[in-house]
């Protein structure tokens, strides 16, 4: 069965679903909407890193973040080993791209390919990041129901998790303006997971952080499906699935005739 929270405690928590062109879509796919509705110093998850001087003071909470908009991300500087927590806008734009208009800007990267493929493989070597969020969302498909059912996920204690995601770095040629961007890697789904979707994000244990940012090269063995145990499900309204619904409301919990199956 699912577990009931309070509505104080999903003030807490998150969203992600999935995106590209429309609602619908985003849906269709794997992850492509999260929640980012708390400030940099809650995001700060990372043993060590200082957000005093952190572009993101400003930035608006998101309760129901999607593709082509900006998130935190948190990167590493690897001349210096200082740590950043910056807004990205989500759709990885590679930095060898001569136009990206009309072309793909992919806004997930599955953990079996991202080593191998021409569009990730570089960025995975040398530009990890960490996607700091609350939770994300998944829709699940109901027999003799039109609309899919929406479900957040998140961590029972109310607690920020890290995602595992690549970043680049991209000129514009006209302006000269350096836009940068990220993706999301994706891995199988856990248990509870797997009952709504057979994908999720890349959830990286905090004791992984520190080599997720590292020089390493290929930490392959660090993407694996989270642990479901400290993970928690609910179903929610289907007002998630319009981008313009931004407000706590979109998590709180609402009557589900039976459990996820």
């Amino acid at each position: 069965m699912l577990e009931q929270v309070s509505s104080s405690a999903l003030l807490q928590s998150s969203g992600c679903a999935m995106a590209a062109s429309g609602v619908n879509h985003y849906i269709a796919i794997m992850c492509g909407r999260v929640i980012q509705s708390g400030g940099p110093v809650r995001y700060a998850i990372v043993d060590g890193m200082n957000v005093g001087d952190s572009r993101a003071h400003n930035y608006p909470p998101r309760w129901n973040a999607a593709p082509g908009q900006d998130l935190l991300v948190i990167r590493r500087n690897h001349q210096t080993g200082q740590l950043s927590l910056d807004p990205l806008r989500w759709g990885l734009i590679p930095y060898w791209c001569q136009d990206p208009k009309g072309r793909r800007k992919p806004i997930n990267a599955k953990c079996e390919t991202v080593r191998a493929l021409p569009m990730f493989r570089e960025a995975y070597r040398r530009r990890r990041c960490i996607v700091p969020v609350d939770g994300f969302f998944e829709w699940k498909a109901v027999k003799g129901q039109t609309a899919k059912q929406p479900f957040a996920i998140a961590m029972k204690d109310g607690s920020p998790f890290g995602i595992g995601g690549l970043w680049e770095n991209w000129k514009e040629p006209l302006s000269g303006e350096w836009i940068r961007t990220f993706t999301i890697i994706t891995t199988d789904a856990n248990e509870p997971v797997a009952e709504i979707h057979d994908r999720m994000p890349l959830i990286l244990a905090p004791s992984d952080y520190a080599r997720w940012l590292s020089e390493d090269p290929d930490p392959y063995v660090l993407m694996r499906p989270f642990p479901s145990g400290p993970m928690r499900i609910w179903p929610i309204s289907t007002r998630v699935n319009k981008l313009e619904n931004d407000d706590p409301s979109i998590i709180e919990p609402i009557e589900w005739p039976t459990a996820v199956a």
